[in-house]
């Protein structure tokens, strides 16, 4: 297995904790910018979820 196959393998099985980790990042993010970039920050996030497994796992 190489490390691609293992990489992807470790997102499938961790995919709500990176989405979770995705969001905390966001968060920070957009602390740290003063909520001047919220709506493109969050699209950000949204995105790279959606490489991660099943999507963003976090929003019910």
């Amino acid at each position: 297995m190489g490390f691609l196959d293992k990489a992807k393998d470790f997102i499938d099985k961790n995919d709500e904790k990176i989405d979770q980790g995705l969001d905390k990042a966001g968060d920070f993010i957009d602390e740290k910018t003063g909520h001047k970039h919220s709506a493109n920050i969050d699209k950000a996030v949204d995105a790279a979820q959606k490489y991660t497994g099943d999507g963003d796992t976090t929003r019910k």
